[in-house]
C-alpha cells in the first residue's frame, strides 16, 4: 500500500492552538484518490494523539488539493507549548506517512 508522501507533498500553516494542513497532488489525477481515502477522520485516526481537537477537511479540486484545519494540535499554542515543534511543521511530515 502507498504512503501519502509517494502522490502528494503537504505545506502546514498555524494560528494559535490549531495547525492547517494542506495535501496537494503531484498529479492532477491522483487527486481523486486523495479526496476518496484521506477522510477528516482517517486523518484524525493518524494523528492520533498529537491533534485533541476536531479535523474538518476542505476540497480545492481546481488545485488538486485537501485541507485540514486541526484544532488543539499545539500543546496551547506558539507561546505557551512546551513542545518541541511549537509551530507544528512536523505535522505535514507525520501526514505524509499515512498508509492509503
Amino acid at each position: 500500500m502507498p504512503r501519502l508522501h509517494e502522490i502528494a507533498h503537504c505545506r502546514a500553516g498555524d494560528k494559535g492552538n490549531t495547525s492547517i494542513l494542506s495535501l496537494i497532488a503531484y498529479r492532477a489525477e491522483d487527486y481523486p484518490l486523495l479526496v476518496e481515502r484521506v477522510t477528516a477522520d482517517a486523518v484524525k485516526r493518524h494523528l492520533g494523539s498529537i491533534v485533541l481537537g476536531k479535523v474538518e477537511r476542505y476540497e480545492l479540486p481546481d488545485l488538486a488539493a485537501l485541507q485540514f484545519v486541526c484544532e488543539d494540535s499545539l500543546g496551547g499554542g506558539v507561546t505557551t507549548s512546551l513542545g518541541l515543534d511549537a509551530h507544528g511543521k512536523s505535522l505535514s511530515y507525520a501526514l505524509l506517512e499515512m498508509v492509503i
